[in-house]
């Protein structure tokens, strides 16, 4: 069973507990990619503390270790906007 939105959202909300989130399944999107047959793809946007703080580059790596369960299971790209509290 491929992952589901659903399936990161949960991730997603367990690791950083954002203030917070939409997982939006872009897949329909990108039908006839030749990475679309490798997995789904995803557009993340999240609010949280976590984020405070820290350049683009290691909040897309919070992100990723919060799903990287996930990866094998089918997401082939991960659209990310993570932002802090103060950003919003």
């Amino acid at each position: 069973m491929p992952v589901s939105a659903e399936q990161i959202r949960d991730a997603l909300q367990a690791r950083l507990q954002p203030l917070a989130l939409e997982v939006i399944d872009d897949s329909h999107l990108h039908a006839g990619h030749a990475g679309a047959r490798e997995g789904r793809h995803f557009t993340v946007r999240l609010t949280a503390p976590a984020f405070a703080g820290a350049s683009r580059v290691a909040r897309h790596r919070l992100v990723y270790d919060a799903v990287r369960e996930l990866m094998p299971a089918g997401i082939h790209a991960l659209a990310i906007d993570a932002r802090s509290p103060d950003e919003t």
